[in-house]
């Protein structure tokens, strides 16, 4: 999940910045991005992908384009348009979801590269999503990211036994769905405070910078102005 911080975005080109701002548009990331996901970024290979990424890549892409195409031969492509379809977008949108709390949370922790912490990352930097009982069997208990990133070889049905059994995994701050709702307001990380903050509060410090820079650019150019009629 692409995350700027406040200085990243405030260095960066005008072009740039637009282009982040649509990114992070929820309507942009969970409208478009399951489309973008399905039929673009699974479908070919990242720069510098290894061999074998490359033949899973590209064995994925024929096997998924031969049930598609045996399906529209035998329930009309139409059926499947209209079956498929809804599934394969709904599903992706609720992917990109959750990989998004997981990771964009209050307090999460963000740290550059000399001092990042492989515990601190995954306990304070994946999120403890707590579900209702329904949708945390519909996810495969993924809610329980702090225990996936700490130990990625833990399979998804002893998540929770892992996460109840073994006591620092229980001091781990929970999100619960309704505080997860406030991360759609999360646009940069601010790391001179550790938090999110949103465009606006981005927009109104720059308002206030740019207010002060030209009172001292007007002063600046007045005394120059001074200093030149002085001289003649």
């Amino acid at each position: 999940m692409w995350t700027m911080t406040v200085n990243e975005y405030t260095e960066s080109s005008s072009l740039l910045r637009i282009f982040y701002r649509l990114y992070r548009n929820p309507f942009v990331m969970f409208g478009l991005g399951p489309l973008h996901l399905f039929l673009n970024q699974y479908r070919f290979n990242r720069k510098g992908a290894g061999r074998r990424e490359r033949i899973n890549t590209h064995v994925t892409t024929f096997t998924l384009a031969a049930i598609l195409g045996l399906l529209c031969l035998i329930l009309g492509w139409k059926g499947v348009l209209l079956v498929e379809g809804p599934i394969l977008y709904l599903s992706g949108m609720v992917g990109i979801w959750l990989f998004y709390v997981q990771h964009q949370f209050e307090h999460t922790y963000f740290e550059k590269a000399e001092n990042w912490d492989y515990v601190s990352a995954a306990l304070q930097g994946s999120s403890f999503y707590k579900l209702p009982r329904v949708l945390q069997w519909m996810t495969g208990n993924i809610g329980f990211h702090h225990v996936h990133h700490l130990g990625p070889r833990v399979p998804n049905y002893s998540l929770q036994s892992a996460h109840e059994n073994i006591q620092f995994l229980q001091n781990v701050r929970g999100v619960s769905l309704l505080s997860s709702l406030r991360s759609l307001r999360y646009r940069l990380w601010d790391e001179d405070n550790n938090r999110f903050v949103g465009f606006k509060e981005i927009e109104k410090g720059n308002l206030n910078y740019e207010k002060k820079f030209r009172v001292q650019a007007a002063l600046l150019i007045r005394t120059l102005l001074k200093k030149s009629k002085i001289q003649h």
